[in-house]
């Protein structure tokens, strides 16, 4: 009985011991992408200037305009084939 008393505590502490690796190894890991997101940001800051707001969102009412028309005109073909 003594036995798997002490099968269970060392399946319990490699368990802790594995955890604890894969948190510090992740944990390791998230600093080196933030590290290198801030290289990266310091070294090639984005250009805003390519696309302006303005255009972006008349594009964008263009294509819902769009979306709208095709919704319609299948809507419209369906019924008229229905019938």
């Amino acid at each position: 009985m003594a036995d798997e008393v002490n099968y269970v505590l060392e399946a319990f502490k490699f368990m802790l011991l594995g955890m604890g690796i894969v948190f510090l190894f992740l944990f390791i890991l998230v600093q080196v992408v933030e590290l290198q997101a801030k290289i990266i940001a310091k070294y090639f800051p984005e250009d805003t200037s390519k696309t302006p707001a303005a255009q972006a969102s008349a594009n964008a009412a263009e294509d819902e305009q769009r979306k709208v028309a095709a919704i319609i005109a299948a809507v419209t073909e369906f019924r008229n084939n229905k019938s």
